[in-house]
């Protein structure tokens, strides 16, 4: 398959730059999987399409305010660097621009008035190049170092948002917990406490998975054929608790629905034979670099609550695998028409 059919045009003026002040006041497409049938609403109306005894699942990551801005020690000259993994305490994997100036053994200084070591509340230090050129860094710091990256790091918005955020709290959901994501899982970011109250009351079961966001998330595919592109790791941990009520929801009869791309990979990860023909969701935690496109049978998931996502990129090809190419292509056509927002802070789409 070719990255080129999974190719739209979008006007760049449908991509949000902002979120809006009420997160589930965006508007929500629905798309049926068998007839192709669209129905336009708000993203409230999601109940209507929920019933008792089916299953949310949400990724409760948590984003790191993980842009840095500092300067090389010496020479003042200034350096980006982006938290990608932490590999140890203080140690991380980074993407730093710029890349050449950093080599190993050259010092960072963030946070320091006039570029002096004594003054900087954090130092890290290069001390390995990575294969794909990400450094690894270690920092040295006075105190907690989550605290010390809240007061100096910056959330790292993707690049076609072009406004600073003034919340940072608005590129995390409701139910952010486990701290590690250098990207929102978006689809979650339309969700309010009290909705997630008033669908819990109608007897929806919420299950909470984790998977850490990468900034491979946003990579664009390169690969002239899909089958080609590398797929990056992410961390996801599925627990005892989890797994036993998605297993429970499907041995009932009823749906297994995903809050996002990032949810519906995590439980496709970690399904295993059930020794009956189907399949079984596994507490486990590991990485993962799975590749969902067109052709992938869907084990666990049987919804999918998702945005809209960047022409050619893999999470169009996830949706177009689930829902199949020319349905998702052209429910894409509908929201341009009927100038639905795209993209992180965008609406949003719901496929059953």
């Amino acid at each position: 398959m070719k990255t080129s059919d999974f190719y739209y045009e979008l006007p760049e003026e449908l991509i949000a730059q902002d979120p809006l002040e009420d997160r589930s006041s965006s508007r929500l497409l629905y798309l049926n999987r068998e007839s192709g049938e669209i129905t336009h609403g708000v993203f409230t109306d999601v109940k209507k399409y929920l019933m008792p005894g089916d299953t949310l699942v949400i990724n409760d990551t948590k984003v790191i305010p993980a842009r840095l801005y500092g300067v090389r020690e010496g020479t003042l000259g200034k350096v980006e660097i982006l938290l990608l993994v932490r590999k140890s305490a203080d140690t991380w994997e980074t993407l730093v621009k710029p890349g050449k100036k950093c080599k190993v053994g050259t010092r960072i200084l963030f946070g320091s008035p006039d570029g002096s070591a004594e003054k900087a509340p954090l130092i890290g230090e290069v001390v390995d190049i990575l294969e794909e050129g990400n450094r690894l860094i270690r920092f040295t710091y006075t105190g907690i170092f989550e605290e010390v990256l809240d007061s100096l790091g910056e959330m790292p918005l993707p690049p076609y948002i072009h406004h600073k955020l003034e919340d940072k709290t608005r590129y995390n959901t409701v139910y952010a917990e486990h701290e590690g994501s250098a990207a929102a899982p978006t689809a979650g970011l339309h969700f309010t406490k009290e909705l997630l109250g008033e669908i819990e009351e109608m007897g929806v079961n919420i299950a909470h998975a984790t998977l850490h966001v990468g900034l491979g998330t946003f990579r664009p595919v390169k690969a002239e054929t899909i089958e080609e592109h590398h797929m990056h790791s992410e961390f996801y941990i599925v627990t005892e608790e989890t797994a036993e009520l998605i297993n429970r929801t499907r041995e009932s009869g009823h749906r297994v629905i995903c809050v996002g791309t990032t949810s519906c990979r995590t439980i496709e990860s970690a399904a295993e034979p059930d020794g009956q023909g189907g399949y079984r969701l596994a507490a486990k935690s590991g990485w993962t670099q799975i590749f969902i496109y067109p052709g992938y049978e869907f084990k666990l998931m049987q919804g999918l609550i998702t945005n809209f996502h960047l022409p050619e990129s893999t999470l169009v090809m996830l949706v177009s695998a689930f829902a199949g190419k020319e349905k998702v292509l052209h429910a894409y056509e509908e929201a341009v028409k009927e100038r639905y927002r795209f993209f992180s802070f965008g609406d949003a789409m719901l496929i059953l």
